[in-house]
């Protein structure tokens, strides 16, 4: 399904970061980055990728690097997974939250011994801001976790502690979703650790690789999300769910993200089936909304489906831009439905694009 929450509303906002700093040497490695909104297509796409060139998919999720939450979020299928290697994925129990700091350096490491093994590496993700972090060179605070101050917030209710952030950093708790826990504690935690808020924290350091960033717009993205919503429930999102609030209770934040809070309430006796389907679509859909802003802003991408498509390629990326072409119509369903793979247009347009880059 995607991030817990809508990558923009980190606190680092939408036009934070404009800066360009040197651009790597043309023998740098090459890192290959597959983004999209969720339920673009981009699972089939990157396997048919990855089978090609002999990559790994390394996962850029922000939910998909937790273990047990796996239909909630559409995380690649065990048949998929035995086709082409992953990484990235299941690195965390959901009590156990990740910052972005540690992810990158789980991605860095990742990257490096794709770069070692093949000379390429291949991020596949709707993270918008762990992609930024990561091709961009976004430095978080280096803040480490800390448990008991997680606790006590945890303990105080997200009801209590977004409005303690709106008065210890209002540009902070503006680009932060009032009912996003995970990122108001790590913000308030970064108060608490530095003194200083989060949103005046931030730096870039340029990574030494080349990007080349291939982009997924479909046309049709809305009624993809309304068959991945519907899909999810049918796929067991509630058993799933309820194995979840037994193993890690109640108040685990990420238990309310998308998908997973329709189905806490559904087994709570707050909806019924019908409408926890139709919740869980329409903040799919915002939360896809959220998630297009911010590649249109803060990525430059060669759009290979959609009506973004005709954008130029970004400043790491080989020379033309292909001409117009339909919509990708694959989709990106794991294990909610069997595909046939990408449309081959599709395919062809990506194999190109890497083609030229490997030169």
């Amino acid at each position: 399904m995607g991030s817990a929450s809508s990558p923009e509303s980190s606190t680092w906002g939408p036009d934070a970061g404009a800066s360009n700093p040197a651009m790597p040497p043309a023998d740098a490695p090459l890192v290959i980055v597959l983004l999209g909104a969720t339920a673009s297509g981009k699972t089939d796409l990157a396997i048919a990728m990855a089978e090609a060139f002999d990559l790994a998919v390394l996962s850029v999720d922000s939910r998909q690097i937790y273990t047990d939450m796996d239909i909630g979020t559409a995380k690649a299928s065990a048949a998929q997974r035995a086709r082409v290697r992953h990484r990235l994925l299941d690195l965390r129990p959901p009590d156990r939250p990740m910052n972005l700091q540690e992810f990158r350096a789980e991605a860095e490491a990742a990257i490096a011994a794709e770069h070692a093994r093949r000379g390429v590496a291949f991020l596949v993700g709707g993270s918008g801001l762990y992609l930024k972090a990561i091709t961009q060179g976004l430095q978080p605070p280096a803040v480490p976790p800390q448990p008991q101050l997680r606790a006590q917030l945890t303990a105080l209710g997200q009801a209590w502690c977004h409005p303690l952030l709106a008065r210890a950093d209002p540009l902070a708790a503006r680009r932060i979703a009032p009912a996003d826990a995970v990122r108001t504690q790590r913000a308030l935690e970064v108060i608490y650790a530095t003194g200083r808020p989060l949103s005046t924290q931030q730096g870039f350091r340029r990574p030494p690789w080349r990007v080349l960033e291939l982009g997924l717009n479909p046309a049709d993205l809305t009624s993809r999300i309304r068959q991945r919503s519907a899909g999810l429930y049918g796929a067991g999102l509630v058993a799933e769910t309820q194995r979840l609030l037994r193993r890690y209770g109640q108040a685990c934040p990420l238990l309310e993200t998308i998908g997973y809070g329709e189905a806490k309430r559904l087994l709570a006796g707050e909806l019924d089936e019908a409408a926890a389907i139709a919740l869980t679509c329409q903040r799919t859909l915002q939360f896809a909304k959220r998630q297009r802003t911010w590649f249109r802003r803060q990525h430059r991408p060669l759009w290979l489906s959609g009506p973004d498509q005709v954008q130029g390629p970004g400043p790491d990326q080989p020379g033309d831009q292909p001409a117009s072409q339909p919509a990708d119509r694959a989709g990106d369903r794991a294990d909610l439905a069997a595909t046939s793979g990408p449309e081959p247009d599709l395919m062809k347009r990506a194999l190109a694009a890497v083609q030229q880059a490997l030169g």
